[in-house]
């Protein structure tokens, strides 16, 4: 009769650690461009700072890495059962995180780690849970400003709003706030409209950050929101 082999944990130790704190994957996290694996808080940490894999230098997005990000469930439970104990071990880390961070002063919990959504399907489960919509995010005030091009077609529809001072996370893209301006606006979700810092149209991927970073010449001046501009779509062609 055959003998049965015998694996170690250790033998599998290549496909379940982390490249970038070489620890146990905790919250495996693939990036859909070349399918590398790291922890969530890993690989989101690094994503602010780059955006190339840290494994093999592609780079991911031009603007949003974030974005290319899905949680891999499957493999979280291989691990869980393949490394004994580690499951109970990250619970209980999770629950001496709370209890440090509980505010002394009102009885309230301390600020939330950062919270990124993987996918839609994370998304529809934060919203049946109560999530946070990004609520624990670096904030940022904008001012939505309706770009007057005098009669160009299209304007007679697309008016200022009545509250154009917003904050919001600085994850947003500006796809993001086309789509809030639209529902604002009450315009058609299909509706074009060309979103300006500075004169100049940013893309539909371009996050908040980003355009604050390298658009806006009044960053660093926090008495001031950040102004973008909008108006229905130019075609040039």
């Amino acid at each position: 009769m055959a003998t049965q082999k015998r694996y170690l944990v250790r033998d599998f130790n290549r496909y379940i650690t982390c490249s970038v704190c070489r620890g146990y994957l905790i919250k495996p996290t693939a990036v859909t461009e070349c399918l590398h694996t790291f922890c969530k808080s890993c690989i989101v940490q690094h994503f602010e700072e780059s955006n190339e894999c840290p494994e093999c230098g592609i780079q991911v997005h031009e603007t949003n890495p974030l974005e290319m990000l899905r949680l891999d469930k499957t493999l979280e439970e291989i691990i869980f059962k393949l490394v004994p104990g580690l499951r109970e071990k990250e619970e209980q880390q999770e629950i001496d995180f709370w209890r440090k961070n509980k505010s002394k002063a009102n009885g309230e919990e301390g600020p939330r780690p950062k919270k990124t959504r993987l996918s839609e399907e994370e998304d529809e489960k934060d919203e049946d849970k109560g999530g946070d919509y990004h609520r624990s995010d670096p904030q940022i005030a904008i001012c939505l400003d309706c770009l007057r091009n005098n009669g160009q077609s299209g304007e007679s529809i697309v008016k200022g709003l009545m509250k154009k001072f917003i904050r919001c996370s600085t994850r947003v893209t500006v796809g993001t706030i086309k789509k809030f301006l639209c529902v604002k606006l009450k315009l058609p979700s299909s509706y074009e409209l060309d979103v300006l810092c500075n004169g100049e149209i940013m893309g539909k991927d371009h996050t908040l950050e980003f355009i604050y970073r390298t658009r806006w010449r009044l960053q660093g001046d926090s008495a001031y929101p950040m102004v973008l501009e909008y108006r229905p779509r130019i075609d040039f062609g």
